[in-house]
């Protein structure tokens, strides 16, 4: 069974850092294209970076040059790094097993707000 479960979010001021987790499971990551997406309260469901299985990685124009995405295969953990946070990247952000489509097994979010 596919699971994925998040976790890192919180409150942090603007300009401030987080890294996101998400521990998968019932499969390996590294064979797979793997994205994390966001949504921001009373939007939709929003792309925000991506990685293939080959290393090669992608980012939505609002986070790029601020956020990183990675994993550690070895832990089966995805990663996102977010830097210069600001109040616009306030939204649960959710770890994908997909690509930039986002179609296919999600888990349950981390809340990030972003707030002085």
């Amino acid at each position: 069974e596919v699971q994925l479960v998040e976790s890192g979010g919180g409150l942090v001021q603007p300009g401030g850092s987080l890294r996101l987790s998400c521990a998968a499971s019932g499969f390996t990551i590294g064979s797979y294209g793997m994205s994390w997406a966001r949504q921001a309260p009373g939007k939709g469901l929003e792309w925000v970076s991506s990685i293939t299985p080959g290393g090669f990685r992608k980012y939505a124009d609002s986070v790029k040059g601020r956020f990183t995405i990675s994993r550690d295969n070895a832990k089966n953990t995805l990663y996102l790094q977010m830097n210069s946070l600001k109040p616009e990247d306030t939204a649960v952000y959710y770890c994908t097993k997909s690509g930039a489509d986002l179609v296919g097994a999600k888990g349950q979010g981390t809340q990030v707000i972003v707030s002085s």
